[in-house]
């Protein structure tokens, strides 16, 4: 397959969602066509979480469930098994998914609470958690089911976009996402596309994001692009290289692109791939970048190691929380995050006060000597490559803000949401609340 021509399609969402939407599926022969025996839709959207432009818009999902029902599905689903630090039900709760599940009669699937099974991936030698319902209901019956990736339009401090193939991410439970989050990254997603390929791709370029994907509310004006399409196709790899050529992005710098590109599944190369709507991607394309703002509290002081300072894992993890802290809830600076491995010992020695260890790489060189100076009360530490809960837990009490401060949602919801999930089997990994 990856030796033939792809088409992509962008529509214009100036003129209604709905329109646009209906556009895309169209031009590949309908929902009527794109349904598999089952006519069972199975939809994962990119919810990682409710912080504002960072999931699939609502009307987007709304709009994509209301044409296949009309198109005839029998049943459509919408999964998903939101980042660390936070579980999915609220996540639903919270974008409004829930509002449009009950709505439109959609099915919410809340992976987190759902059995796990491993699964082997090739490149990393691992194996990983991947929900039991992915596994029976689209890698397993995947030829009687229809399965639709639906993300947002991003870049990504770690990943450099976030499109349909990193969306995939979300099947894997949380606790296997920490392992493998540093320079394997991209090796980690293109194994897990090996295992499982979405039927088709419709990203959501409503708006798209710069400077990483969790922009602060604080600087959303240099953060959030207006871009009003979608971008769709039956070629996920093909839709995912034109959405990261839109927003400025070729494909040997995003990494797990290009590794897909290598195993032949689907088609990589833009100049095989043919725009429908040509004129649209040129109007509207972008030069976006994938690095932070580096907007952090002056106070505060930074030691990175020489070596394994992974962008893809500690390092834009701690980062990213931190500019989220500090510039939306009023995080404090006045302490020392320490990360990578191979820092200066005498930098470390010269520590007075508080202390953040993100990684183990950090943790192993410096954690146990840190505590005996310093007390363990004033050190925190995030084990791993990306234990988002523990970052964000050892972040706010660094910062001075109760983790609870970071919901969406009233406290009394929040509760009652988590009591929920747990009694259905939550496994995700969460903040410690106290």
């Amino acid at each position: 397959m990856g030796n033939e021509r792809a088409e992509v399609i962008l529509a214009d969402t100036k003129q209604g969602i709905g329109n646009a939407v209906s556009e895309v599926f169209e031009h590949f022969g309908g929902g009527e066509k794109l349904l598999r025996s089952s006519r069972d839709v199975y939809i994962k959207v990119n919810g990682v979480g409710p912080e504002a432009h960072v999931y699939t818009d609502p009307e987007v999902l709304r709009q994509t469930v209301l044409y296949f029902k009309r198109c005839g599905a029998r049943t459509v689903y919408v999964m998903e098994n939101c980042t660390q630090a936070n579980f999915t039900r609220l996540v639903f709760q919270a974008t409004g998914y829930l509002k449009v599940c009950r709505e439109t009669g959609a099915i919410p699937v809340y992976l987190d609470e759902t059995p796990a099974v491993p699964v082997f991936l090739e490149g990393v030698e691992e194996f990983v958690d991947v929900s039991r319902f992915v596994v029976e209901r689209i890698i397993e019956q995947g030829d009687e089911n229809f399965y639709l990736s639906l993300p947002k339009l991003k870049t990504h401090s770690m990943s450099q976009v976030t499109l349909s193939i990193k969306n995939q991410f979300g099947l894997v439970h949380q606790q296997s996402r920490i392992s493998n989050h540093n320079y394997r990254l991209h090796q980690k997603f293109a194994d897990i596309y090996r295992v499982v390929r979405p039927h088709f791709a419709l990203i959501d370029g409503l708006i798209a994001t710069t400077h990483g994907h969790y922009p602060t509310v604080y600087n959303a004006g240099k953060c959030v692009v207006p871009m009003d399409l979608l971008v769709g196709g039956p070629d996920p790899l093909a839709t995912d290289v034109v959405a990261a050529s839109l927003i400025g992005f070729d494909i040997r710098e995003v990494k797990h692109l290009d590794l897909c590109r290598a195993t032949g599944i689907g088609n990589g190369d833009l100049a095989r791939i043919d725009i429908v709507n040509s004129p649209l991607f040129e109007e509207r394309r972008k030069r976006l970048t994938s690095k932070l703002l580096d907007d952090y509290p002056p106070e505060l002081t930074f030691l990175r190691g020489k070596e394994r300072c992974c962008s893809e894992g500690c390092r834009s993890n701690t980062e990213t929380v931190v500019e989220m802290l500090y510039r939306d809830h009023g995080g404090k600076g006045d302490f020392t995050i320490l990360m990578g491995k191979g820092i200066d010992r005498c930098e470390v020695d010269r520590i007075q006060g508080r202390v953040h260890i993100a990684g183990s790489c950090a943790i192993q060189e410096h954690g146990v000597a840190l505590q005996n100076r310093l007390g363990k009360r004033n050190v925190t530490m995030s084990p791993g490559c990306n234990d988002l809960a523990q970052t964000v837990h050892g972040l706010c009490r660094q910062m001075g803000i109760i983790p609870f401060m970071l919901s969406k949602a009233d406290m009394l919801s929040s509760a009652a949401l988590f009591i929920a999930a747990k009694l259905n089997g939550s496994k995700a990994n969460i903040v410690p609340l106290f």
